[in-house]
């Protein structure tokens, strides 16, 4: 059996397969389908400053290879996350992340404030970049300068593991990646979610009652990782790469394209043990290509 653990930074994985945000919830509600602690890391459901009720209803439409979603970061903010969530995460035997939104500066840093008091959340996820929430999100990760501004504030307030999740919705991906980079992140996670839309041509109207949401989903998967390879090719830190994993091909895919670790997302919902059957799968390819360890294909295209 081939070596899967991974290191991104400072932070030990046992492997390179983690959950995308908003995809696993806390990571209990799969608890009934696979043994959680096998996964490399659980990135829990998007948290804020404040109580989010989220977007009006409908705000999930399927697409022909995906799925457009505005949720809009529904949570119970970052307080009832500390005191009624967290005791439940804390002794779980992976890694826990908390990925963290806000719709001004301040609110993601007192957010990040707050999660660095838990000792057993190694690191955050900073959402920089969601495309369906009316304030913020994308707006800080679409321009270099106020990507660089978000995650150097946030950076001196958080003393963990920084990671900085990513927009497609950009013209140069890897002037984002450098200046986050330059800001002090940790690693940089990416693709977040394309900008899409839905529409019932009966009804002549939207399908999302937000017009616009996020794709995800196979459809995204080509673009995610020209992304992953672009940024891989630029910056120092690690890159986490997502975006239409279905199965250990496409993982593994991510990875020959300089990903050091991967995260699965929509595929959560079509099948809950998907997380497990990944990681099985790099360990059969590792195998079978004679690599001892994953390490070995990180960024090993030939091009």
């Amino acid at each position: 059996m081939a070596n899967l653990q991974t290191k991104i930074g400072n932070l030990q994985l046992k492997n390179p397969v983690l959950t995308a945000s908003g995809t696993f919830g806390y990571g209990e509600e799969f608890s009934d389908f696979i043994d959680i602690v096998r996964i490399g890391a659980i990135i829990v459901k998007g948290t804020t400053i404040r109580n989010r009720e989220g977007n009006p209803y409908p705000r999930m439409a399927e697409t022909p290879s995906g799925m457009l979603n505005a949720v809009g970061l529904q949570n119970k903010g970052v307080d009832y996350f500390a005191k009624h969530i967290y005791p439940r995460l804390k002794d779980i035997d992976t890694n826990i992340i908390v990925n963290v939104s806000g719709s001004t500066i301040d609110e993601y840093v007192e957010t990040a404030e707050i999660i660095n008091s838990l000792s057993n959340i190694p690191a955050i996820e900073l959402n920089i970049s969601c495309p369906n929430v009316k304030q913020g999100g994308m707006a800080f990760g679409t321009c270099a300068a106020s990507a660089e501004e978000v995650v150097s504030r946030v950076r001196k307030a958080y003393g963990k593991h920084l990671m900085v999740k990513l927009s497609p919705n950009v013209t140069s991906i890897t002037d984002i990646a450098l200046a986050v980079e330059a800001a002090g992140a940790d690693s940089v996670s990416l693709i977040n979610t394309l900008l899409g839309m839905a529409i019932d041509a009966e009804k002549r109207k939207p399908i999302l009652s937000t017009v616009t949401g996020g794709l995800s989903g196979p459809a995204v998967k080509p673009v995610a990782l020209r992304m992953v390879w672009q940024v891989a090719r630029v910056v120092k830190i690690p890159v986490l790469g997502l975006g239409g994993i279905m199965c250990a091909k496409d993982a593994i895919e991510f990875l020959l394209a300089g990903a050091t670790a991967v995260q699965i997302g929509t595929a959560n919902f079509i099948d809950p043990t998907v997380t497990i059957k990944v990681i099985e799968g790099i360990n059969e390819y590792l195998d079978r290509h004679k690599f001892s360890s994953v390490a070995e294909i990180v960024g090993a295209l030939e091009c």
